[in-house]
């Protein structure tokens, strides 16, 4: 049940994330809020490379990120960044789609060479942590750069202030 769960919000989901990058105008890529921030088109990127993440989460025991590798192309370039998302889509909808009840269960850890970084935990943990909610996470920052851009944010969950101005 909790798998069955996972796909129907990845689904619905992966729609508004779609609409949230295809909002992302190349004329704002470069924008930062602060020195310490992403630009715009790293903040993208980095959207996109978490559906790629699915994979080693749902199909490795470990993972290990320095093992793995992935050409993400030019974080200034938004149409590499959509054609990134759109791949790694894929990936991951197949990764779920091939995991089981039962391995949500099983412990995951994710390394970086050596190290720990998360983990040991359940699958179905990380999988709402680290892939669900880090997506929900970033696309609320994404909301802000394009906010303090000027730019009109799609609706997500309904109609966005840009949609009913003074209401």
């Amino acid at each position: 049940m909790i798998l069955k769960s996972l796909i129907a919000e990845f689904e619905h989901e992966v729609n508004s994330t779609r609409k949230l990058l295809q909002a992302v105008p190349e004329k704002d890529i470069d924008y930062k809020p602060a020195e310490i921030s992403w630009t715009m088109g790293e903040l993208a990127q980095h959207i996109a490379t978490i559906y790629y993440w699915y994979v080693g989460t749902l199909t490795k025991d470990v993972y290990d990120l320095a093992a793995d590798t992935l050409e993400r192309g030019a974080p200034g370039d938004i149409k590499a960044t959509l054609s990134l998302f759109e791949k790694n889509v894929e990936m991951a909808r197949a990764a779920l789609h091939a995991a089981t009840e039962e391995s949500l269960q099983h412990q995951w850890t994710m390394k970086v060479g050596d190290r720990i970084v998360l983990g040991p935990l359940p699958r179905g943990v990380v999988a709402r942590s680290f892939l669900f909610n880090h997506v929900y996470h970033h696309r609320g920052e994404m909301i802000v750069y394009l906010r303090a851009t000027g730019n009109k944010v799609p609706g997500l969950y309904g109609p966005t202030y840009e949609d009913n101005p003074g209401r």
